[in-house]
């Protein structure tokens, strides 16, 4: 059985587990620390990719390509 299970480890090296777990014997287990703050947001490379996207997004010929999904009025 192979799982993965989030935990905290404190500065002494504790590790707590945020779910229970229960196994019929002993197993081994590895520990990978993250960085305590993510390097890249999970929505920042959207945000950096938007002005070269909107060079493309933002011409006549698109324009009519979308259209006939436009609510009409």
């Amino acid at each position: 059985m192979i799982k993965t299970i989030e935990a905290i480890i404190d500065e002494q090296g504790n590790v707590r587990l945020l779910e229970s777990v229960r196994l019929a014997s002993a197993r081994r287990a590895l520990v990978t620390i993250l960085e305590d703050i993510p390097s890249v947001s999970s929505g920042e490379p959207a945000l950096l990719s938007e002005p070269s996207l909107a060079k493309d997004w933002n011409r006549p010929e698109e324009d009519a390509a979308w259209l006939h999904l436009q609510p009409e009025r």
